[in-house]
């Protein structure tokens, strides 16, 4: 029976009807979706990861022990897992082995927009891309035969748009593969020189094999019109369709590696070639390579998503019409009405401190009002960096600076720094932002919330406890909504010598459960005087001169009635 499905949900069937047996992964926009369905379909193992590399180890070793094994994440996680993928290219596997890795095209949630295709080339690994929810499940069941088929991982190569689009999936009857036998093979799993310098050239004859499965399958095809020829691949097939309803098309299943004798009579039956791909000009380069020089990355633009409408201005040779969304009043993302990070960052800026961050909901606190948060790079860099930036600029630097990170951040990449800060005898504060969830991508749990994927209680593990081990002396608990308690943990943590730790513990708005009194302003009292509303809080809003509450948005949180300097804003009933 069909059934409409998202892009990401496509891929959750798909691995359950491959027959796969384990999932681990970590959660990141675009690709959480992909694990949670699983976890809810039943049927196989699911587990979040502490981050994508630990993810890519446990499907790289269920694959190796015989059972087909698959792990997701977004863009950037691929940085993290890039290890296990280049060397388990060299290793090949034994089980079907993919790697589920959705781009943000347009950087609609993240902090850059690479193109996971470059990874595929670089680590010599074939790399599939569905253009529709139907081809999502059919490309996710392909790969773990082509994985096998080949003996290499397979990447799958989701965008947001794909990802988070719903289309009406038919699926086919299920694959029962058999678990394989685990065999004792070091000169095929122990990436030793002397082992690893053949296996290089076994990935180079696997990924030959990789070329003979596509066309076998055919897994890219042609589709003839007119003169106008157009190679694409992904969400970019719909856009050129949409706008070149007439053209010649070659849709791409698998930009990398590219079929040569395919694309060659292709190429030869058209007047004009044009390669239409998002991001980086993978598909190009690799044309370039075969003799082809089709209009591409000057002609359609290096930056951001495409549509239909960019297409087909690009190849008319006329700009795209202005954009008039964009003259509407601006409506960026901000903490949440009650976010115990607001606390945090108010202590922070109140405290005039540098604060090095990292990736979550707190994010947001470098954006105005709060303006509390310096850098975000990636994840796990906070407390890295304010290491580096004391050792830079001394004792005073040291004294006016945090590392803030959050609680599922500490575990994903946070240990390592923290280790490294530790061990160099540094002198800095890393402040946690303890929420009980990891609350950016949808309140997913993480090693200290005691719960998993599968919803079993386990022993959550302390962050304090954790730090304790690795030599912290100075830790101290606060309560971010209690701002006179929050600013006097910073205060002794800056003051103590060697690393500190700040736990900022206070459970995420959104699943907190408790119903607390809303606030209300005495319009006697105010003076207008704007204080409140540095916290940023959504709830809050001035008009005539006065500050009110909106009580529909009010969480009781207390924080706008520590800031009033006048005692204007009081508890309500």
């Amino acid at each position: 029976m069909s059934m409409i499905l998202l892009g990401n949900e496509a891929v959750a069937h798909g691995a359950r009807d491959a027959g796969a047996r384990v999932v681990s992964s970590y959660p990141g926009t675009p690709s959480t979706e992909i694990t949670e369905t699983i976890a809810a379909l039943g049927g196989l193992y699911a587990e979040w990861a502490a981050n994508e590399k630990v993810a890519a180890e446990v499907a790289m070793g269920a694959a190796v022990a015989g059972a087909r094994a698959m792990c997701c994440m977004k863009h950037v996680g691929l940085n993290v897992a890039s290890e296990v993928l280049f060397t388990g290219a060299y290793s090949g596997i034994n089980a079907g082995l993919v790697f589920v890795v959705a781009d943000d095209p347009g950087m609609h949630s993240s902090q850059n927009e690479q193109d996971t295709r470059f990874y595929a080339m670089s680590a010599h690994v074939p790399i599939l891309e569905p253009s529709t929810a139907q081809e999502a499940y059919d490309y996710i069941r392909l790969a773990f035969e082509m994985s096998e088929a080949c003996d290499l991982p397979v990447i799958l190569r989701m965008t947001t748009r794909i990802a988070h689009t719903r289309g009406i999936v038919a699926p086919r009857e299920a694959d029962h593969p058999e678990l394989r036998p685990y065999e004792k093979r070091p000169d095929k799993y122990v990436m030793m020189p002397g082992f690893a310098r053949p296996r290089k050239h076994a990935m180079m004859a696997n990924l030959d094999k990789a070329r003979a499965f596509a066309k076998e399958r055919g897994i890219n095809r042609v589709e003839l019109g007119n003169k106008q020829g157009f190679l694409c691949a992904g969400g970019v097939y719909q856009y050129v369709k949409e706008a070149m309803p007439g053209a010649s098309v070659y849709k791409v299943g698998m930009p990398y590696p590219l079929l040569e004798e395919e694309i060659k009579p292709f190429a030869s039956g058209v007047e004009t070639l044009y390669v239409v791909e998002e991001l980086e000009p993978v598909m190009e380069l690799q044309l370039n390579s075969f003799g082809l020089f089709p209009k591409g990355k000057d002609t359609f633009g290096k930056f951001g998503e495409y549509t239909a409408e960019t297409v087909a201005c690009a190849v008319k040779g006329v700009p795209v019409p202005e954009d008039t969304v964009s003259d509407l009043p601006g409506r960026p993302p901000v903490l949440c009405p009650g976010c115990p990070h607001r606390g945090a960052f108010t202590a922070i800026k109140r405290l005039k401190l540098n604060a090095f961050g990292d990736i979550g909901c707190y994010t947001l606190g470098a954006a105005a009002p709060l303006s509390a948060m310096d850098t975000t790079i990636c994840m796990g860099a906070s407390i890295g960096m304010a290491h580096g930036a004391a050792l830079a600029q001394g004792e005073d630097m040291a004294r006016k600076s945090v590392a803030v990170i959050g609680d599922s951040t500490f575990f994903h990449s946070g240990l390592d720094g923290l280790a490294s800060a530790c061990y160099n005898q540094s002198d800095i504060t890393v402040l946690v932002l303890d929420n009980g969830t990891t609350g950016m991508t949808g309140h997913q749990d993480n090693p200290s919330t005691g719960m998993t994927l599968a919803g079993q209680k386990v022993s959550p593990i302390s962050i304090e406890e954790t730090a304790r081990a690795f030599g912290v002396k100075n830790i101290y608990i606060a309560d971010p909504l209690n701002l006179p308690e929050m600013e006097q943990a910073l205060r002794d943590a800056l003051a103590a010598p060697g690393v500190s730790l700040v736990v900022a513990r206070h459970k995420c708005v959104l699943i907190d459960g408790e119903k607390k009194p809303v606030y209300k302003v005495n319009p006697e009292v105010c003076i207008g005087c704007g204080v409140c509303l540095q916290s940023g809080c959504p709830a809050l809003r001035k008009q005539d001169g006065k500050v009110s509450i909106e009580p529909t948005m009010c969480k009781g949180c207390n924080l706008c009635a520590h800031l009033c300097p006048t005692g204007a804003i009081e508890g309500g009933r």
